[in-house]
Order: C-alpha cells, then structure tokens, then sequence
C-alpha cells in the first residue's frame, strides 16, 4: 500500500479532528501507529481509515 506520508510525518484522522495532530511513529504494512496530541499513540489500519498529511507540520519538521 502506497502511503502519501513517512515515519516522523503529521496526519490527522478524517473523523476524529478532536485528537489533534499525530505524528506517524511507524509503518508496519498497512498497520499505522500514530502519537496524536490530544489522544495519545493509537494504531490505526489503513485499510478502514485514510489518514491526511498535515503537510505544514510535516514540511516544517522535515526542515530542521
């Protein structure tokens, strides 16, 4: 599966805006474990939910 983010990229789930940003801490198949600011490290599986890229975030992080 084709991913339009990495490891140490920010996202946010599409019906859940209430848990903040999260930033991608791995990516095991389709298997995506995500730290979210306001929910914490949840796991989440790619084939139910399509994460968005918080692109600002990740351009901002990807710079440093």
């Amino acid at each position: 599966m084709n991913f339009d983010f990495e490891v140490g990229d920010f996202v946010r789930h599409p019906t859940c805006p209430e848990w903040g940003d999260g930033q991608v801490q791995s990516i095991i198949g389709q298997v995506v474990t995500v730290n979210f600011e306001d929910f914490g490290k949840q796991v989440i599986h790619s084939e139910h939910v399509t994460l968005e890229l918080v692109a600002e975030k990740t351009d901002q992080a990807r710079n440093r």
